[in-house]
């Protein structure tokens, strides 16, 4: 048989076979091998086909077949607004334990707040497991004042504050507490002003809508609709709500030009009260700092001054620090990082630039033991962006990890005799990788309970089937023993080395690039039509075969050698734009070439801290990601090029300028400038 019928993506039949007498083995009724009635089931729930889906039900039921949970789920799911508790007990009953119990529990839960059934809705919530749903959150602090409880005001705001988008559960108990008198008109500004700063249109207006009055309703669509029209005709400085509203028109004229923004708040409206001025001005400052604009820093010290105790956001004190590095001024950064929240500052991002912060300040010892502690943390080290930076600063080694102890049999065992990582595996075997991933995380919630040597043996059972998400993204949640070899596998090595070698790329960077790109998931597909493992998009493809002299049909983007091959071709092409700097074509191979080269013009910045203000927060974390793949597998692979201050680069600027002064960087952790 052909070797790529095992690797292919999808169903093939390898993957089907082993999902068969994997199932046989833990004596569950074998079915035929074309058996797909989930696949099925999934096609009716999307075309809202009833009929059909309750065909398939009684097929499943009927054949015992392993996956008849997930079809009765979807059965269920598009019959949500018709059943009753006892059919979803008779479920619960069937599937104990199981994701889709859990899944199909939390939306009930959803139908049970729209009923108001709150009986029913605190039986069922005191059974849900994954309590990851906020609207679910909501309905349960309502539960509990239809109940008569009281839930404390502070966990009460929370959860609306944590509300993303305008909801029923978010939006009803939110009205509740205002109507007992918990929540005052400032908490409801509050959250206006939240979510016009996160680009949340609905939500803010039904906060302003619980305000009970109509016209500030009307006032708020017509801002919303042109704030720039509504501060020219309706916008006024007082009472107070006139100037939330004013506040907030200006808060959206700014998302899109923070300099004009900033000229209408000297101007004309700087009479608004100071905390509203604040806030403004710490607007204007996350927006001009995101465009890498010199006048972000005057903007958050205008907020500063104003209203000293004004909270910020922990998104908007970020880019003061990121400002702050960008300009040089490494007390003005160190005071927005200790100004977070806790949680934000133990992240090793802000726990290394506050180190960085610290040296530059003068205080060289109290740097250096921020540094060993990011260093050293058996969670961070040098498997981590941070640390490893951290550890080559210091000039210490960074050694991958041992390998973890061969697993044992009975380890193996238990996790090929996991009924949730079996259906999971099933489930991917057929193409319902999102359902199938879904279930595999569930599982490890339980998984992880039992410790990291749990966690590995689960790892293996997804590398041993080449499903290599599972596999690294399993084995990224072990604390203490760490298994590289899952976390950076080497598929498809001899392809992959060939065509790197034939485009004039380092293999190693190509592998850090595939693994955050696809996962090395040969069918993958991204929102915007990206394809393949290295993901790359069709118009890009065809450009690129143009160049360098390929052919090309849309039907070679999932073909794993061409995908390879188009895509290092693609990768070498954007490296040679940028003079073999591998942040900025790792930038621009996330972001389009155009965008990294308008981020490069300004002063000539040390690589790290010009990496740290991409303005895409996606952008970034894939930058740092692909560069730290890049250095282990390097590593892995036995090749030189292990540091990631060297594949960083010294420092970056406009095309052709020299290398900026960049003295916090020890010379032993600084390589050859890329810029």
């Amino acid at each position: 048989m052909d070797r790529r019928v095992k690797e292919c993506g999808g169903r093939s039949v390898i993957a089907a076979l082993g999902s068969l007498l994997l199932a046989t083995s833990l004596g569950a009724p074998a079915a035929p091998v074309d058996n797909d009635l989930a696949v099925q089931a999934r096609e009716a729930w999307v075309k809202r086909d009833r009929k059909r889906l309750a065909g398939l039900v009684d097929a499943a039921r009927g054949q015992g077949y392993p996956l008849a949970g997930w079809v009765e789920y979807f059965d269920l799911n598009l019959r949500m607004a018709e059943i009753r508790q006892p059919d979803m007990d008779a479920f619960y009953a069937r599937y104990p334990g199981s994701y889709v119990e859990d899944r199909l529990r939390n939306d009930w839960l959803l139908e049970l707040g729209r009923r108001r059934d709150w009986a029913n809705f605190r039986r069922d919530h005191a059974s849900y497991v994954m309590r990851d749903d906020r609207e679910v959150a909501c309905y349960a602090l309502l539960a509990d004042l239809a109940a008569g409880g009281k839930p404390a005001v502070d966990t009460a705001r929370a959860a609306w504050m944590a509300q993303r988008d305008g909801d029923d559960g978010c939006q009803q108990l939110a009205s509740a507490m205002v109507d007992a008198g918990l929540f005052k008109p400032d908490t409801l500004w509050a959250k206006a002003r939240q979510a016009t700063e996160q680009g949340r249109p609905r939500a803010a207006r039904q906060a302003v809508a619980l305000l009970a009055a109509k016209p500030l309703d009307q006032k708020l669509a017509e801002l919303q609709d042109n704030a720039g029209r509504y501060l020219t005709r309706k916008a006024r400085g007082a009472p107070r709500f006139d100037a939330e509203l004013t506040a907030l028109a200006l808060a959206r004229v700014a998302a899109n030009d923070p300099d004009q923004a900033g000229d209408l708040l000297r101007d004309k409206w700087s009479r608004l009260p100071a905390d509203l001025q604040a806030w403004l001005w710490v607007q204007i400052g996350r927006q001009q700092a995101q465009r890498l604009q010199e006048s972000a820093l005057a903007a958050f010290e205008r907020a500063e001054k104003l209203a000293p105790e004004l909270t910020w956001s922990d998104e908007a004190l970020a880019w003061n620090a990121r400002a702050a590095l960008r300009a040089k001024a490494p007390g003005v950064a160190l005071r927005a990082i200790e100004r977070m929240s806790p949680a934000e500052q133990r992240e090793p991002a802000w726990a290394y630039w506050k180190a960085r912060a610290t040296r530059l300040q003068g205080d060289q010892p109290a740097a250096r033991a921020q540094l060993a502690a990011l260093a050293a943390s058996p969670q961070i080290g040098p498997l981590n962006y941070f640390g490893r930076l951290a550890a080559e600063e210091l000039g210490l080694p960074t050694p991958l990890p041992p390998p973890p102890a061969p697993l044992t049999t009975e380890e193996r065992r238990a996790a090929r005799s996991h009924p949730g990582l079996t259906r999971a595996l099933s489930l991917i075997d057929l193409g319902l990788r999102s359902e199938g991933v879904r279930e595999w995380n569930f599982s490890l919630r339980e998984i992880s309970q039992r410790g990291d040597r749990a966690l590995l043996a689960a790892a293996q059972e997804a590398c041993d089937r080449e499903v290599w998400d599972r596999c690294i993204n399993t084995s990224e949640r072990t604390r203490t023993e760490i298994d590289v070899a899952q976390r950076y596998p080497l598929p498809h090595r001899a392809e992959l080395q060939r065509e790197a070698r034939a485009a004039g790329v380092d293999a190693a960077y190509v592998y850090g690039l595939i693994r955050q790109e696809s996962r090395f998931v040969l069918d993958a597909r991204s929102h915007v039509g990206a394809s393949g493992l290295m993901q790359v998009m069709p118009a890009t493809a065809k450009w690129t075969a143009k160049k360098v002299g390929m052919d090309y049909s849309a039907g070679l983007m999932h073909d794993r050698d061409f995908n390879l091959r188009i895509g290092t071709q693609y990768l070498k092409l954007v490296l040679d734009r940028f003079d073999g700097a591998q942040v900025l074509g790792a930038a621009a191979y996330n972001a389009g070439p155009n965008r990294p080269a308008r981020w490069r013009d300004g002063p000539v910045l040390d690589a790290a801290i010009w990496a740290e203000n991409i303005p895409f927060n996606e952008t970034r974390d894939y930058v740092r990601k692909v560069l730290l793949g890049g250095a282990v597998y390097a590593q892995v692979l036995g090749l030189p090029a292990t540091s990631l201050r060297e594949r960083l680069g010294q420092s970056v600027g406009p095309a052709g300028a020299r290398a900026a002064d960049v003295s916090d960087v020890p010379p032993a952790a600084v390589g050859d400038s890329k810029s």
